[in-house]
């Protein structure tokens, strides 16, 4: 039977290849079912095709373009998801197996598509606030954050073949950044599948993101400044790697994300009888049985108080025992194989040096029942389980992983030893701590912190909605130090930085607003004599401005005001005596300088495209106003922000198209240091082009 060879995506061609290619099983069956290799593949092309084709139209889009790029993308994967299915049954993986690095693949393009609003829509982020570098204020300086001008090259694990690929390229094209995967070959097969869906589907510039289905060894020759690598696997590999001297030369970030001995922690407060043992119990069983415990975030100490160790063991060795081995396309089978042969025969190795030094108390490798397939032609292991009785001394649980269903329960007599118990994984990407007792979860966190990327409180208020000890989330750093790497993937907004390169700039207010296309304080307003609330959203331009009449407020203002209210705080009554108190006299109410504000610059008189008023951010009071003083209002339009939120079929009004605009206030008295307040609200404003 003649075997499909996998391609490689390489300067807009596919690549097959070549008759000698590397021969790929299926995980349950043995069968051979694919060839894969790259010999064909130019790499120091490929990656020059990312720098000067993908990359540039990726940074011609602004951050608003490409989340919607993205989230098309998902939607457009998500409706062929059960072809991905199909294929992913290849590698062991069950359906709640595939379902995590299918469908939480995809969620990661969703989840980085929505940060798209918390950007400008610009193509270049506006980092932090500006910082003032002079006494007048006609000097400041700020920072801008730009597309790095090289590519991303992921090297990715066996475990995830679309989730581990997914993640990523998902942060990159959010910066502006063109992409070159190389999956694992063990598994290439499913991550072609998809690549091959994404390139069909024309929803990203070509050169967005090219694959590697076989060995990329020599790519790292060709690295250049701009280019960032990320590295996903053994630690051994990852060491190897980040040392390549081009790396050094050019000094190309590497950010590694290494296999990490995980542990999870039944606090000293729980007992057999409260709700958190069980879900520990639920908790561990599932990091040992997903993806036959390939993954690099599953459990492998189990850190017990030393009193319930039995229990525990108990129990988990009869939850084990439900857990049905099998081909995954049978009902009931609950744990899948190994991702292949060599995989199995690698985890078989680590057991037997683990054996050295403690005793495997649940599982029996010789022993153990297969469902719908032959143990021996599948790469099957069982659940095995250690006991360690000395972890403080028997070390080897510290140092030693074996990458599946495989694990170690170890005792502890105080919260402080179960964190140094912890840390004697030298870096892990995840712990978690499963207790009722807020003050021991808070002990053991702020103690295993340095060690650790990651770390999840679990109890029963959560249990039911947490994603679980084994979940990265996209909008969360995922990486851990020491052994785990060193390094940070995703993390929301700090995620896609990584891709972009900081830059400080200085200047005058003015300047510094035409650079970041954001008003800054202190810079030129324009003023052409229209209301800026008479303009819509695509005639606004940043910077214009309005300066209004001023009022004067009165005692009786300040009255009135509290009585409405409701507040009658001392410094705002007429009676009071100051003596002793921050003030001269009465003051007026901060909310009623920033309620006149408003009664100041809206244009109350006739419709205008402003919709609605929905916030104010930044809200500072800068110093009292007494009655008889005299205010007035400079108002600028800061910055503006599309809207792109699915209007809803059952509100007709949320058809209406719109944008939101950023409006700086500040609250200006007659004296030499006017300035008694400042805050940016946000408008709704309806565009000019309903079509």
């Amino acid at each position: 039977m003649s075997l499909t060879k996998l391609s490689n995506y390489s300067a807009g061609q596919w690549i097959p290849a070549t008759d000698s290619g590397e021969t790929l099983y299926n995980a349950i069956t043995g069968e051979a079912l694919f060839t894969a290799d790259s010999k064909n593949v130019d790499l120091a092309t490929m990656l020059e095709h990312g720098r000067k084709v993908g990359s540039p139209a990726l940074r011609k889009l602004t951050f608003h373009e490409r989340g919607r790029l993205l989230k098309a993308l998902a939607m457009y994967l998500l409706e062929r998801k059960e072809n991905y299915y199909k294929i992913s049954a290849f590698t062991g993986a069950t359906r709640a197996d595939s379902w995590v690095d299918i469908e939480g693949g995809i969620g990661n393009l969703f989840a980085n598509a929505s940060l798209r609003r918390q950007f400008p829509d610009e193509t270049y982020y506006i980092d932090g606030e500006a910082a003032p570098l002079s006494k007048g204020g006609t000097f400041i300086g700020h920072h801008i954050m730009v597309p790095k001008r090289g590519v991303a090259i992921h090297i990715n694990a066996f475990n995830f073949p679309v989730w581990g690929m997914l993640e990523k390229i998902a942060v990159n094209f959010m910066a502006g950044v063109a992409a070159v995967v190389k999956p694992a070959t063990l598994t290439s097969f499913l991550t072609e599948a998809v690549v091959r869906d994404i390139i069909e589907s024309k929803i990203l510039p070509e050169g967005s993101l090219q694959l590697i289905c076989g060995s990329a060894r020599g790519i790292l020759d060709h690295v250049q400044n701009g280019d960032t690598v990320t590295f996903t696997g053994s630690a051994s590999t990852g060491k190897m790697l980040k040392a390549h001297p081009r790396l050094i030369d050019e000094a190309v970030p590497f950010n590694m994300e290494a296999d990490s001995l995980n542990c999870s922690v039944l606090g000293l407060d729980v007992t057999t009888e409260a709700p958190e043992f069980d879900i520990f119990i639920k908790e561990v069983a599932r990091e040992i049985t997903t993806k036959a415990g390939q993954k690099c975030t599953a459990v492998r100490r189990i850190i017990v108080p030393e009193h319930l160790v039995e229990d525990v063991q108990i129990a988990l060795g009869k939850r084990l025992a439900s857990s049905t081995i099998g081909d995954p396309s049978v009902d009931g089978v609950r744990m899948g194989s190994l991702a292949g042969q060599s995989q199995r025969e690698e985890v078989l190795e680590k057991i037997k040096e683990l054996k050295a030094s403690q005793e495997i108390v649940i599982g029996d490798l010789d022993n153990f029942e297969v469902t719908g397939a032959d143990k021996n032609k599948g790469a099957f292991l069982p659940p095995v389980v250690f006991f360690n009785d000395d972890p403080f001394h028997k070390t080897a649980v510290h140092e030693i992983e074996a990458f599946g269903p495989v694990s170690t329960i170890m005792p502890y007599r105080s919260t402080d030893e179960a964190a140094e118990l912890a840390k004697m994984g030298k870096g892990s990407l995840v712990s978690s701590i499963i207790t009722y007792d807020n003050q021991i979860a808070r002990d053991y966190t702020l103690e295993a912190a340095t060690m650790h990327g990651r770390i999840l409180t679990l109890n029963r208020d959560c249990a039911k909605e947490s994603t679980g000890h084994g979940s990265p989330m996209p909008l969360l750093v995922h990486g851990g130090p020491g052994r785990a790497g060193g390094g940070e993937e995703m993390g929301g907004i700090r995620g896609i930085l990584h891709y972009m390169q900081r830059t400080a700039i200085q200047g005058s207010p003015t300047a510094i607003t035409a650079i970041t296309n954001v008003y800054q304080q202190g810079a030129r307003g324009n003023s052409d004599g229209i209301h800026p609330f008479k303009k819509h959203y695509e005639e606004l331009n940043i910077s214009d401005q309005l300066i209004t009449e001023a009022r004067e407020i009165t005692a009786d203002d300040i009255d009135k005001f509290a009585a409405l209210s409701g507040d009658n705080f001392y410094a705002h009554k007429r009676e009071t005596n100051f003596e002793g108190t921050m003030f001269d006299m009465q003051v007026a109410h901060g909310y009623f300088i920033m309620s006149i504000a408003a009664g100041l610059f809206v244009d109350s008189y006739e419709m205008n495209p402003v919709l609605l008023n929905y916030g104010i951010d930044d809200l500072r009071f800068t110093k009292p106003v007494y009655p008889g003083a005299k205010i007035h209002i400079r108002f600028t339009c800061k910055q503006k922000l599309p809207n792109d939120t699915t209007p809803s079929e059952d509100n007709p009004k949320s058809k209406i198209k719109r944008g939101v605009v950023k409006w700086l206030v500040e609250m200006l008295d007659d004296t030499d240091e006017p300035l008694v307040g400042v805050a940016t609200i946000l408008t709704m404003v309806k565009l000019k082009d309903q079509s």
